[in-house]
């Protein structure tokens, strides 16, 4: 399967309404190529699951700016007051989870799991609607599964096959929403020869990748071979 595509037929894969999950952690680990052909596209009514909503002018903000998200899930909407004055009045629905629930929602998408016990959020607003379930005389939320129709994350390195590595604290939401989601388009910044990487350092195998991007380019590149042994 041909899996280095250029950004326009990788946001082909983003239609009206879909669920789409962005890497990232206040935009270190966005791949921001991706966000802002999705934003040229004109794509709306988008469900946005990431961990925050950036700072102005910046990564998935930008989607939430030009009005293309219907709902938001995240941890953290502070360093970006549109995201909270679009709450305030109504025009955009937005759901605050802890930054470890959402994280374990996720991968409990990803793994299939049914939901996530945690203890945090009891007796706040954040328990509002949901499950109180009683373990050992302690209660708990269930917070269900976090699943996407699309998935964009960022990579360092990617092999023809997908496998992807990250770098340092740019790993952040990345490899867990690469398993949450239907389709996976990664935006990477070296796309090596395949059976170059070491398999002990694939942090997302290729299995979990359907599709990858060259960063900064808008067009398909050949892979990039390694320099030869000294």
């Amino acid at each position: 399967m041909k899996k280095l595509i250029t950004v326009d037929e990788a946001i082909a894969y983003i239609r009206d309404g879909m669920t789409v999950m962005v890497g990232g952690f206040l935009g270190v680990g966005t791949p921001h190529g991706l966000v802002d052909v999705l934003v040229k596209s004109g794509v709306k009514d988008l469900t946005l699951i990431s961990n925050d909503t950036g700072f102005p002018g910046e990564g998935v903000a930008k989607l939430v700016e030009n009005r293309q998200v219907k709902r938001i899930i995240a941890s953290y909407i502070g360093g970006h007051p549109e995201t909270g004055r679009q709450m305030s009045s109504g025009e955009t629905e937005v759901t605050l989870l802890p930054q470890g629930t959402l994280a374990e929602c996720i991968r409990c998408g990803g793994v299939g799991l049914g939901g996530v016990l945690t203890p945090t959020g009891i007796g706040t607003v954040v328990a509002e609607g949901k499950q109180t379930v009683t373990v050992n005389g302690r209660n708990y939320l269930l917070e269900l599964p976090l699943k996407a129709d699309v998935a964009l994350i960022k990579a360092h390195q990617a092999d023809g096959m997908g496998n992807l590595i990250y770098r340092r604290a740019a790993r952040n939401f990345n490899p867990i929403m690469a398993m949450a989601a239907d389709t996976v388009i990664a935006e990477v910044e070296t796309v090596l020869e395949s059976g170059y990487l070491d398999p002990d350092h694939v942090m997302t195998p290729g299995i979990f990748v359907h599709r990858l991007v060259k960063e900064g380019e808008g067009r398909c590149l050949e892979a990039v071979k390694p320099l030869p042994a000294v």
